[in-house]
């Protein structure tokens, strides 16, 4: 009696071993796909930051040649202030933007601002064949594929890392872990209309 008590036990201990072994075991594979997921939507999240950067980059040189392009152009024009203050100011926009959206938003107006000087700009003969604004085009043009080029690598990684906190399973950690939706860097359709300007007046 005493010994089938005793092989009882055993086998009790052994059961009970084996489903703590098996929770363990579970438990194991749980967090490991937890802290899985949390590493791959970290590293996509700083993906995106990366690339945020690169476009924060070439917005930077874009501002930076303004003021050169704006002398430039006040040395060969007269009556051309309104197009000037504007590009001027959604310059001022731009490097004053926070916000991913704020910066697409102020890149727009300045490309709606230069797309208006380039058409004034085949009013003055001069000007379009004056060394320096040729170069100071050349390098703005340079600057907008970059931009362009920039945008794409963001939207496309942004594309992806959306892709990830909004599927299952990983929903449910970007939930828990407050990752959020990056926004998308894209061109203002009335940015690339060129503008009509009047010369009559």
């Amino acid at each position: 009696m005493k010994a089938l008590f005793q092989k009882t036990k055993k086998g009790v201990i052994s059961v009970a071993l084996i489903v703590i072994l098996a929770i363990v075991a579970i438990v194991g594979i749980l967090a490991a796909s937890v802290i899985g997921t949390y590493n791959s939507l970290a590293t996509s999240r700083e993906a995106v930051t990366s690339k945020a950067a690169d476009i924060d980059t070439v917005l930077q040189r874009r501002a930076d040649l303004i003021p050169n392009l704006v002398n430039t152009v006040k040395g060969f024009t007269q009556h051309e202030d309104e197009v000037i203050e504007k590009i001027t100011t959604a310059r001022e926009h731009l490097v004053n933007a926070q916000s991913l959206e704020e910066k697409s938003a102020a890149n727009a107006e300045l490309t709606s601002g230069l797309n208006a000087l380039m058409v004034i700009v085949e009013n003055y003969p001069d000007l379009k064949s004056s060394e320096n604004f040729i170069a100071l085009q050349d390098e703005l043009s340079g600057t907008e594929n970059r931009i362009a080029t920039a945008r794409h690598d963001y939207n496309e990684v942004a594309k992806t890392y959306n892709t990830k906190i909004q599927t299952f399973p990983s929903n449910i950690i970007a939930g828990m872990f407050n990752f959020e939706k990056a926004a998308y860097f894209e061109a203002d359709d009335s940015a690339k209309e060129v503008p009509v300007v009047d010369f009559s007046k």
